[in-house]
C-alpha cells in the first residue's frame, strides 16, 4: 500500500490557495454565463436557447465523466492528472474567449472544460488528502469548497461588471492567466505514486452514459416537465421524456454496478469499487454533501430572480446583495476547524442544515408586497453560515472514510454527487415557481373585474404550458405590443407582481423542507473526528 506523504508546512499555504484557486475556476464558469446570456448569444450570433444547450452540455460533459476523472487519476497520478486537467481547461478558455460561433463556443467551454473539470475536482479532493495532516484537511477541505461556493455569489458581479463594461471574453482570457499560474506552483504538491493497472472502458462508457442520461433528463425537466409533457415537449410512450431518461440512466448505472463486481470477480481493477458504496460513513457524507447542494442551488436559483427580475437590480447590484452569503460562508468554512477544532462533524453539518433551514424560512416570511432588496441580507448570511460549517466537515468525512489511496475515487463519487444535487435543486425550484406562477396569475386574472374575460381567455389559451418569470417592465412592454393598456394593463401587471413573490415563497418553502430532511439523514456523519 502507498504511503502518504505531507507537504511541507511552508509550502501547504500555497498548495492550498492553488487547490483553491482551482475549485474557484470549475464554478465561476457558470455563474458568469448565466448572467450574460443575451451578450453572448449576441457575439457568437445565435439565440439565447443556443447559450443554454452550451450550459447543458457543459454539465453534462463534466457530471457523467467525474468517476473516470477520478480513477483516471489514480491510475495517472493526482497531481499529473489535475495539471493534465489544467491544462485541457486552459485551452478551453482561450478557445472560448477567441469563439467567433456558437460551435466553436460548445468546443471550447462545453466539452474541453467540461473534460478538464471532470480530471480537476476529483483530483482535489485527493490532493488535500495527500498534502495536509487529517487534522489539517477539514479546514483545507472547507477553505477550497468555500472557494467555490463564493465563485456562485461573486459570478454574477464579476461577469455583470465585465459585461456591462468590458467583455465577457475577458472572464475567460483571465481564467487562462490563473491556469498558467496554477501549472507554476503545481510542482509543490506531493502526491502519492500512481497505481498501476488500465482504465476500465466498459465501465467508463456504461458510467458516464447512465450519468449523463440521469442528468440530461432532470436538465430538460423544466422545458418537457418530468412525467407530464408539457405542450410542444415530445411525448414517449404517454410520458415526458424526463422520466424515461431517468428510469434508464438508473438502470444503465445498476449494469455499471454489476459489471464492476464482475471486473473483479476476476481480479481486475473496476473503474470504482462497488464495496465503497457499502460503507456508511462515506455513504453520510454523501447523502449530505447530496443535499447541501440541492439547497445551494436552489437558493442561488431563486434569490437572484427575486433581486434581478422581482426587483429590477442590475447583475452588479445583485451580485453585490450576494455577497453577504460569501462573507459568512468563508468565515464559517475557516473559522469552525480553527476555533473549535475537535468539534463533533456530525453536530457541526446538522447546524449548517439548520442554520439553512432558518435562513430560507426567514426568506419565505420576509418576501411580500412592498419588500425591498434588503430582506435577502439576514437569510444569505443564516445560509452563508450553513453552508461554510457543511464545507468545513464533509470533505474530511468522505475521505477518512477510507484509506488515503481510495481518496480519487472518493473525489469522483463525491463530484458526481455534487452535481447531481446541484442539477434537481436548480430544476425542482424551477418546476415549483413556474407551477404557482401560473397557476396563480392565470387564476388572478380570471377573477379581477379589471380584467376582460376576452383577455382573461386567450391568457388561459396562450399561458397554459407556463408564465414565464418577467419582469415588470418586460411585462409592460408585452401588454403594450398586444394592444392592452389602461386599467387592464395595471391590473394584470399587479396580479403578475403578486404571483411571482407567491411563488417565490412556495419554491423556498419546498427547499426548506428539504433542509428539514437533511437534518434527519446526517446521523451517519461521525459523532467524533477521525484523527
Amino acid at each position: 500500500m502507498a504511503t502518504n506523504t505531507t507537504a511541507p508546512r511552508s509550502a501547504s499555504g500555497t498548495v492550498l490557495m492553488t487547490l483553491a484557486a482551482g475549485q474557484f475556476l470549475m464554478t465561476l464558469d457558470s455563474s458568469v454565463m448565466n448572467v450574460s446570456i443575451a451578450t453572448v448569444a449576441k457575439d457568437v450570433g445565435t439565440d439565447v436557447t443556443g447559450i443554454q444547450t452550451a450550459i447543458t452540455l457543459y454539465t453534462l460533459v463534466m457530471a457523467s465523466l467525474m468517476i473516470t476523472g477520478g480513477k483516471v487519476g489514480a491510475i495517472l497520478g493526482r497531481r499529473r492528472a489535475f495539471a493534465i486537467g489544467c491544462v485541457i481547461y486552459g485551452a478551453g478558455s482561450f478557445t472560448t474567449a477567441i469563439a467567433p460561433s456558437l460551435p466553436v463556443l460548445m468546443f471550447g467551454w462545453s466539452f474541453l472544460e467540461g473534460i478538464g473539470a471532470a480530471l480537476i475536482m476529483p483530483a482535489i479532493v485527493a490532493l488535500v488528502a495527500t498534502n495536509f495532516e487529517r487534522d489539517q484537511r477539514p479546514r483545507a477541505y472547507g477553505l477550497v469548497a468555500s472557494a467555490g461556493a463564493i465563485a456562485v455569489a461573486a459570478g454574477p458581479l464579476i461577469g455583470g461588471f465585465f459585461t456591462t463594461y468590458l467583455s465577457w471574453r475577458l472572464v475567460f482570457a483571465g481564467e487562462v492567466i490563473v491556469v498558467l499560474g496554477i501549472l507554476v506552483l503545481v510542482r509543490r504538491m506531493v502526491d502519492v505514486p500512481a497505481e498501476p493497472g488500465r482504465l476500465d472502458l466498459v465501465g467508463t462508457v456504461l458510467s458516464a452514459s447512465g450519468l449523463a442520461l440521469i442528468v440530461f433528463g432532470i436538465l430538460r425537466s423544466g422545458v418537457w416537465g418530468f412525467a407530464d409533457p408539457k405542450e410542444g415537449a415530445p411525448v414517449w410512450l404517454g410520458l415526458s421524456p424526463v422520466i424515461w431518461l431517468v428510469l434508464a440512466g438508473g438502470l444503465v448505472l445498476y449494469g455499471f454496478l454489476a459489471w464492476e463486481n464482475h471486473v473483479l470477480a476476476r481480479g481486475g481493477t473496476p473503474l470504482l469499487d462497488p464495496k465503497l458504496l457499502e460503507n456508511l460513513q462515506l455513504r453520510g457524507g454523501l447523502i449530505a454533501f447530496f443535499f447541501q447542494f440541492l439547497l445551494q442551488a436552489g437558493l442561488f436559483y431563486a434569490v437572484p430572480l427575486f433581486l434581478s427580475v422581482a426587483l429590477g437590480l442590475s447583475a452588479i447590484a445583485t451580485g453585490v446583495r450576494l455577497l453577504p452569503l460569501s462573507i459568512s460562508l468563508l468565515l464559517a468554512a475557516a473559522g469552525i476547524p480553527r476555533f473549535f477544532p475537535d468539534a463533533s462533524p456530525r453536530r457541526v453539518a446538522r447546524a449548517g442544515f439548520l442554520a439553512l433551514f432558518v435562513g430560507i424560512v426567514v426568506l419565505v416570511g420576509a418576501l411580500d408586497a412592498g419588500a425591498g432588496p434588503e430582506i435577502v441580507t439576514l437569510p444569505l448570511l443564516l445560509a452563508g453560515l450553513g453552508v461554510g460549517a457543511l464545507a468545513s466537515q464533509l470533505g474530511a468525512v468522505t475521505v477518512s472514510a477510507v484509506p488515503d489511496e481510495q481518496s480519487g475515487e472518493v473525489g469522483g463519487l463525491q463530484n458526481t454527487v455534487t452535481n447531481l444535487g446541484a442539477s434537481i435543486g436548480t430544476a425542482l425550484s424551477g418546476a415549483i415557481l413556474i407551477a404557482v406562477l401560473t397557476t396563480s396569475f392565470l387564476h388572478g386574472i380570471q377573477n379581477n373585474p379589471d380584467v376582460p374575460d376576452r383577455v382573461a381567455a386567450n391568457a388561459q389559451t396562450e399561458l397554459s404550458t407556463g408564465v414565464p418569470f418577467v419582469s415588470d417592465a418586460q411585462l409592460e412592454q408585452a401588454l403594450a405590443d398586444a394592444g392592452v393598456t389602461g386599467k387592464t394593463a395595471d391590473a394584470i401587471v399587479r396580479e403578475n407582481e403578486d404571483s411571482r413573490l407567491r411563488a417565490l415563497q412556495v419554491s423556498m418553502a419546498v427547499l426548506s423542507l428539504f433542509a428539514l430532511a437533511a437534518l434527519f439523514t446526517s446521523r451517519r456523519i461521525p459523532a467524533r473526528r477521525q484523527t
